[in-house]
């Protein structure tokens, strides 16, 4: 029934929401007006993961469900997971410091390469 990966999509709203309640917070705080996307360095970092988080949903979400429908559901429910973790790990470490994002961006960037070998596995294995 894919509610594994049901429950990861709920959460990934969840991520993107908290990224942006920090843009938000940091707006207010270094009183950068709406549309103005430059300022305060420390606003800058925080709408930068947020955009970036947005930007690696688009492929994460669609991978997670071929994954999940075409290979294995159990699989890509782990690697959903750690995506989820990773992505909280990018957010807070660039909100805290640019320099602290890698290993947030390492373990998201690599459960996306998994779940997009996975897809094609499946999906060509069953074209065959």
């Amino acid at each position: 029934m894919y509610l594994q990966a049901a429950l990861i999509t709920a959460l990934t709203t969840v991520v993107i929401t908290i990224a942006m309640y920090f843009v938000g917070q940091a707006r207010g705080k270094y009183k950068i007006h709406a549309p103005a996307i430059t300022g305060h360095p420390d606003f800058e970092r925080a709408f930068r993961a947020h955009q970036n988080t947005l930007e690696q949903t688009v492929m994460f979400l669609p991978l997670l469900w071929l994954a999940t429908i075409y290979c294995n559901e159990q699989y890509a429910a782990y690697l959903g997971y750690a995506w989820l973790a990773g992505r909280l790990w990018y957010v807070y470490g660039y909100i805290a410091e640019a320099g602290k994002r890698s290993m947030g961006f390492a373990i998201s960037a690599l459960a996306m390469i998994v779940l997009l070998v996975m897809s094609f596995w499946g999906i060509i294995g069953k074209m065959m």
